[in-house]
């Protein structure tokens, strides 16, 4: 077990560089082998889920070759479909289960066992299922796997109930290799959406309307192999976003899609951030207190729920009260009691956290509750006082690349190190004092 060992109090400074979206990266990795060419990836995040959904496509027949950390290439012509996709694989990422619309539309069966992931609330999979027995599977749910099955898919008219990601992707994945067209109303706009489309248009797929409320997919026989760049991860972006800010510092973060971080980007001019945008890049520096403000989560363009902790941590030692309201999640406030052991004021009521606004935090052994919420412990840390040791990192590791390694480079005090190594720990704050 492993934990990080912050000292805090200075400000960020610097540039850091954006890896490929997580998000989108694992419906591409699940997409790949709907081909039995070879596809390559560029711009993979090197990161736990990542490594873990290789393996899984791996155990299951497919050829995947590392060409670098950040590229890969897949070939899932050997593939097996009716090998199950292993529980222990599953229940560490959630969105593992893209290889159910992934296996349905190459080879009309897929089993695979229900999803993990963070604890952050329920993430049912009615809409998934709906979606693809309204193209002709049968889907069951039998000993922890979901089963599909059948004779031919064909394609539909689909209206989800909420706007689903998962589903979505899930629904796309299977509809472009069905016959006819299929309509998806009320789908989810999201980035990582729109990039998973656009990788199986390249690869030959015809989808058409991605990042609108309806997606229209006319099927093709086969798709074909390709090279593919991911998109950056707006997720890492905006983290490191309020990590300046929070740390009242100054820093440039590149390789980003400024128009993906648009509704990060105005939380924080309204709290009184400074950000100026670029091509590709946008630079946050903060001097001074921060202001309030109100926070909802909602689908993208809406505030994103995966964002909602990271900037909790720089309401926390803001001026005046703020109310951050999460809507996609109902355990997603689970960190607050973390927050509370570094001093922060905060009251939680239902799914609204009401954020008191202190002068400063205090250092402390606090512990990640899940993948966001340990990014933004990590964000409290560097604003506090003294030393805090972030516990479960593993947690955090599934969705940033080298985390404690960019913060470095961007002058932050911190190091990862073994839990019960107390040599390390004493090493480190000899050397930081």
């Amino acid at each position: 077990m492993e934990q990080y060992i912050i000292k805090g109090g200075n400000a960020l400074q610097g540039e850091v560089t954006i890896g490929g979206a997580k998000n989108a990266a694992l419906g591409i990795l699940c997409a790949a082998i709907m081909t039995d060419e070879t596809v390559v990836i560029g711009n993979l995040p090197d990161i736990s889920d990542i490594h873990i959904l290789i393996q899984a496509v791996e155990e299951i027949g497919a050829k995947v070759e590392r060409i670098d950390k950040h590229t890969v290439k897949v070939n899932g012509k050997d593939i097996d479909p009716c090998i199950g996709i292993d529980y222990d694989f599953i229940r560490k990422i959630r969105a593992s289960y893209y290889l159910l619309g992934a296996l349905l539309g190459k080879y009309k069966k897929a089993q695979v066992a229900l999803p993990g992931g963070c604890n952050i609330g329920s993430r049912p999979i009615d809409q998934h299922i709906k979606g693809l027995e309204a193209l002709g599977a049968t889907v069951k749910i039998e000993h922890g796997m979901i089963k599909a099955e059948a004779e031919e898919l064909k394609g539909n008219h689909i209206y989800l109930d909420c706007a689903s990601v998962g589903a979505t992707i899930n629904i796309m994945l299977a509809a472009c290799l069905s016959e006819g067209v299929t309509i998806i109303e009320n789908s989810a706009k999201e980035p990582h959406v729109v990039d998973v489309a656009n990788f199986l248009n390249s690869m030959g797929a015809n989808i058409k309307g991605t990042g609108t409320d309806v997606i229209r997919i006319k099927g093709v026989e086969k798709l074909n192999g390709s090279e593919y760049s991911i998109i950056p991860d707006q997720i890492e972006a905006g983290t490191f976003m309020f990590a300046a800010a929070a740390t009242k510092g100054n820093v440039l973060i590149k390789n980003v899609i400024p128009k993906h971080l648009e509704a990060i980007t105005a939380k924080l001019i309204e709290i009184g951030a400074q950000v100026e945008e670029y091509d590709d890049a946008v630079r946050v520096s903060a001097t001074g207190t921060l202001g309030h403000t109100h926070v909802k989560t909602l689908p993208y363009p809406g505030f994103p729920t995966d964002m909602q902790p990271q900037i909790s941590a720089v309401l926390v030692t803001s001026e005046g009260t703020s109310i951050v309201t999460e809507t996609v999640y109902e355990n997603r406030l689970r960190y607050v009691d973390e927050f509370a052991r570094m001093g922060a004021n905060i009251k939680v009521e239902g799914n609204t956290a009401v954020i008191m606004g202190v002068k400063n935090l205090t250092g402390a052994i606090v512990t990640a509750p899940d993948l966001r919420a340990g990014a933004a412990l990590v964000i409290a840390g560097l604003a506090a006082t003294g030393f805090t040791f972030v516990e479960q990192v593993e947690y955090i590791e599934r969705g940033y690349e080298h985390f404690e390694r960019k913060m470095q480079q961007l002058g932050a005090i911190m190091e990862k190190v073994d839990v019960e190594d107390e040599k390390a720990i004493q090493k480190f704050k000899l050397k930081v004092s």
